[in-house]
């Protein structure tokens, strides 16, 4: 049954291990400066990598769905493909952050665009789908 899924199966588990990785960075930036639970306030270090985890986690809770939807309505070789954008976007947001935060935005947009397409392709699928009686 996931066989048709493949792809953006990968694309998930590809986006949750970055958001785990993300959170293990925040856990071990707690104990290098000194940020003690439950506070989310400190050195401005320990910040950047607390707002890269918390605005992945922000990010995911649009590009899951829209992942699969797309994958359900368009198709999944595509969902998958401009998935695999969002991740690679990720990766490169949480590094231009973690340096300056001012340079964070190529990352960004890496990872606004896939998702955009996704939401709108699934837009469009849902609603042709709904359309033709499916």
């Amino acid at each position: 049954m996931l066989a048709p899924y493949l792809p953006s199966a990968a694309v998930t588990i590809i986006a949750l291990v970055v958001y785990l990785v993300l959170g293990a960075n925040v856990g071990r930036a707690r104990g290098r400066y000194g940020v003690a639970a439950p506070a989310v306030d400190g050195d401005p270090t320990f910040a950047r990598i607390y707002r890269v985890q918390q605005n992945t986690l922000e990010q995911l809770v649009l590009f899951l769905p829209a992942l699969w939807l797309f994958a359900l309505t368009i198709g999944d070789p595509w969902a998958g493909l401009i998935g695999l954008v969002w991740p690679i976007g990720r990766i490169l947001y949480a590094y231009s952050y973690y340096r300056d935060a001012e340079k964070r935005g190529p990352g960004f947009i890496l990872t606004a665009v896939p998702t955009i397409i996704l939401l709108l392709g699934a837009i469009v699928g849902i609603v042709r789908a709904a359309l033709a009686g499916a």
